[in-house]
């Protein structure tokens, strides 16, 4: 079973959003055991449209389509899609009405452009959309089906998992695609390959390896595809069991498992409690903490201390270590991270203090060194690492850095 994804929209083509839909969709229908032939993106043009859905459906038996379903002139994907299969626009009564019903909740005039989202080609099956005023569409010619999403990313995840993938998997035969991704962190992608290559090379040719990293994480994801999902399940935990005294202290945990939400799950179940003190990384493992729910069970605070002063009068770090060694230094990551303990009262106290750049470097300390801490009840343990000239690489690996060193000592007390 093969699908395209087809994302429209000049603004993607000109680099003004990013497509995050393709990714996501294709998440989805491998999930269900569908194959992406191929993922791209046009222009909000007629011709356009006709010739990429005309050619994907000669080719595949599912093609998904995002954007160009608003209420303004430029938005034209509906009109073309009831031109290429032969259709007039027709109101959908059950669309009008909701639309009308979330235009007078919202105070939002309900106008010619917002009663036209109730209009769609009389072929499709009209799919609610209860997220949004652009319903979705489902077409189907000669045993092929296209899908029409509206591009808003929440909108079309919601049609996505309430409409779409139920009535794939009602209508075609899918052969199961197994998944299974361990989260591991602090070993970069060359080294784990390097690391595991004796493990990867005994693996059965149906069983596919694939790293997946990123500042944050390196994941590693076995797949099988076209399977028996029973027996490829077990062969892949048998695989991942052969694994798992290799990875060591760097498997973090599970599919969506993070450094910060392995954490979260040892301090909940030790009842113990954590801040933290930042001054490079402004504030992102505060966020990455309470992103989650349920942070506050756990997370009682931090602050930002980007300006010396803050370190020293409210973390209590002391001069004479900022004058003589530095804001950017060992002593000072250390005092930071007990001064946040201290203040907020908590088990640990997790501090960073660094030169995220692209400027403030010194031969000495260069662009991307960062100092990070760990206090806790018994002693304090820091360390140095540099990561790079890019500004929002350095700040998001040296916070989850930083987690990960409370993580690893976590481990250590736990054994």
């Amino acid at each position: 079973m093969k699908a395209d994804i087809i994302t429209i929209g000049d603004e993607i083509l000109i680099g003004q959003i990013v497509d995050t839909n393709s990714a996501r969709i294709a998440t989805l229908l491998g999930d269900a055991g569908v194959t992406i032939r191929r993922k791209y993106s046009i222009g909000d043009r007629r011709e356009e449209i006709l010739d990429a859905v005309g050619n994907s459906l000669s080719l595949c038996d599912i093609t998904i389509i995002t954007g160009g379903l608003g209420p303004t002139k430029d938005d034209i994907t509906k009109k073309v899609l009831a031109e290429l299969f032969n259709s007039e626009l027709v109101r959908d009564e059950e669309t009008y009405s909701r639309v009308e019903r979330m235009m007078a909740a919202r105070g939002i005039e309900f106008n010619e452009l917002n009663q036209s989202q109730a209009l769609v080609p009389a072929c499709c099956t009209v799919l609610p959309n209860l997220k949004g005023t652009a319903p979705g569409m489902w077409f189907e010619r000669d045993g092929h089906v296209v899908i029409s999403l509206p591009g808003v990313p929440f909108e079309m995840e919601g049609l996505m998992e309430s409409e779409v993938i139920p009535r794939i998997r009602s209508r075609f035969s899918l052969a199961a695609v197994v998944h299974k991704t361990a989260i591991t962190f602090g070993m970069a992608e060359s080294m784990m390959a390097a690391h595991i290559a004796e493990w990867e090379e005994q693996l059965p040719p149906h069983l596919r390896l694939a790293y997946l990293p990123s500042p944050s994480q390196l994941r590693l994801r076995l797949s099988a595809y076209e399977v028996e999902k029973g027996v490829a399940e077990s062969e892949i935990e048998r695989e991942f069991e052969k694994l798992m005294p290799l990875l060591g202290d760097h498997f973090v945990g599970w599919e969506e498992e993070t450094v910060q939400s392995a954490v979260a799950k040892m301090l909940i179940a030790r009842g113990e409690t954590l801040s933290a003190a930042e001054s490079c990384t402004g504030g992102t493992i505060s966020a990455k903490f309470t992103a989650m729910s349920g942070a506050s069970e756990y997370y009682w605070g931090g602050v930002v201390s980007y300006d010396n002063s803050v370190k020293e009068n409210v973390l209590g770090v002391s001069r004479h270590n900022l004058e003589t060694y530095g804001a950017v230094s060992e002593q000072v990551a250390r005092e930071m991270a007990e001064g946040v303990r201290r203040l907020c009262g908590t088990t640990y106290g997790i501090a960073t203090t660094g030169i995220a750049g692209p400027t403030g470097g010194t031969p000495e300390k260069p662009v991307g060194t960062v100092w990070m801490a760990v206090a806790t009840p018994e002693k304090t343990i820091a360390k140095v690492v540099c990561h790079g000239k890019v500004r929002a690489v350095n700040i998001e690996r040296a916070a989850s850095a930083a987690i990960n060193m409370l993580r690893l000592e976590l481990l250590k007390n736990q054994a």
